[in-house]
């Protein structure tokens, strides 16, 4: 029976066993290196049961990889031992890795650890296919790659609710126990309002929420309650636009031409230097390219994050007399900032929120119901083909008007119905009109922000706003936008 079923993924195999009876162990390794055959244990480490026949199942089915002759490693983790000591959890995967060996700039391995649950042997170096703790580096992150290794970004998560947090605790303890925690997950962030004096984190839900408060008690003895939080909106442009920002107190100068331009949703930032080496020094684009990267823009309808947007350098004017450091960073977010005010202007700014994917099942008699109320969440539905007692309705709706409803599922339901939810990405804002009236966001006000630009006039520098800045401007608009 063995044979047989391992026969029936492969053709090839399937005539071996057929005129042999059998098929060799070789030929299997093959298949489950393919993914076309997956074996499956059954035991439990806990009661040591099964657990000697799955490591002789790992012996022989399995073939060990190549690997590749130049250094590399992938860490995969940040911990923090019990005396609060920054660990990076790498995996190498070319070449080995020695200690003291300086792995980022001016950042050196200390230490070369073995771990064995909680103990630890200390090592002078490890090779290629080993995993190790390393002591002594503090700015490595999860899916960052070394040596020939690429980061990966594939598994980033984006937050999507954001919560105040709440405790009678010292603040500056409360900070550094959350920066340590957001060090070890990504998908944690911490953000302090000077103007509020209010701390917050970013989370991806409930879940994640009552894991962290019982995180910070546990290990740091923080007695922390989140409130619920508000939803991250994001924005993004549906037009095209040639941004300009001007920077030119007295003796400074600087401006700077941008395209910018809508891409598809999940696209994110990306920026594109398209600008001559006649128009702009290598020097002067480098300062722009760098300043653009350096910053999280946020739009003009409320001030959220931007995103599926494409900022592309096109040109610019600089003084080999008046230029100094950082004109070209202040006249690059001016630019940024004037094209989001244009495209305002324009109605071609977009407020974007986070959509859930769902499964709700339901009994037959609570369809309707169900229906009536995905509708109200201004959500989208798809029946299934037959109904049958239990019926699974699919579809999205925003995570605003879904994250609490598992409970009054369950409510009308008595028990029997059932929600799953996953984010499935950011859409246009089923309520843009409202969420805009309600956060009463000026652009003109955010100085940190400002898209307006300076000019010098009579020896005197004086600010321009940034619906005048397309007339003033000193280098000519490259597009027709």
């Amino acid at each position: 029976m063995f044979f047989e079923n391992i026969a029936t993924s492969d053709e090839d195999l399937l005539e071996e066993y057929l005129e042999n009876g059998t098929i060799e162990d070789q030929n299997i390794i093959a298949l489950i290196s393919q993914r076309k055959v997956i074996p499956v244990y059954f035991g439990s480490a806990l009661k040591m049961e099964g657990i000697e026949e799955f490591l002789a199942g790992l012996n022989q089915w399995t073939q060990e990889s190549e690997h590749q002759s130049e250094f590399g490693l992938r860490v995969f983790k940040i911990s923090h031992d019990n005396k609060s000591e920054r660990l990076t959890w790498v995996k190498v995967t070319g070449d080995k890795l020695q200690a003291k060996t300086e792995l980022l700039d001016s950042e050196k391995v200390n230490e070369i650890r073995i771990y064995n649950g909680d103990k630890y042997q200390v090592v002078n170096y490890v090779e290629v296919g080993e995993v190790a703790a390393l002591s002594g580096l503090s700015s490595t992150y999860p899916g960052q790659g070394l040596g020939i290794e690429q980061d990966d970004n594939k598994l980033k998560l984006r937050p999507i609710l954001c919560y105040r947090v709440v405790s009678d605790s010292d603040l500056s303890n409360l900070l550094a126990a959350l920066r340590e925690l957001e060090d070890e997950d990504p998908s944690l962030h911490v953000k302090w309002s000077e103007h509020l004096q209010e701390l917050s984190v970013e989370l991806m839900g409930e879940i994640q929420k009552e894991i962290l408060e019982v995180l910070l008690m546990e290990r740091f003895k923080l007695q922390v309650s989140l409130e619920q939080g508000s939803i991250l909106y994001q924005e993004t442009i549906t037009a095209s636009v040639e941004g300009v920002g001007h920077f030119e107190p007295l003796r400074h100068y600087a401006e700077v031409h941008l395209l910018m331009e809508s891409m598809p949703a999940g696209s994110g930032v990306i920026f594109e230097n398209k600008c001559s080496l006649e128009v702009l020094d290598k020097n002067w684009q480098h300062q722009i390219m760098t300043s653009l990267a350096s910053k999280e823009h946020l739009g003009v309808l409320i001030g959220a994050p931007i995103t599926d947007m494409k900022i592309t350098l096109i040109g610019g004017k600089g003084s080999n007399v008046h230029t100094v450091g950082g004109d070209f960073r202040e006249a690059t977010y001016r630019a940024v900032r004037q094209g989001l005010m244009e495209l305002r202007e324009q109605q071609a700014c977009q407020l974007l929120e986070p959509w859930y994917s769902f499964n709700l099942t339901v009994p037959q008699d609570a369809v309707g119901r169900a229906i009536n109320d995905i509708q109200k969440m201004s959500g989208k539905f798809k029946l299934p083909d037959q109904i049958s007692d239990l019926v699974t309705i699919s579809g999205q709706a925003p995570v605003s008007e879904m994250q609490d409803y598992a409970s009054e599922v369950r409510a009308y339901t008595h028990g029997l119905g059932q929600l799953e939810c996953i984010v499935t990405g950011y859409l246009p804002c089923h309520d843009s009109d409202k969420i805009i009236t309600n956060e009463k966001y000026d652009p003109t006000s955010d100085l940190a922000n400002t898209p307006n630009s300076v000019f010098c006039s009579h020896g005197a520098g004086h600010t321009v706003t940034w619906d005048k800045v397309r007339d003033t401007a000193q280098f000519p608009y490259v597009t027709g936008y």
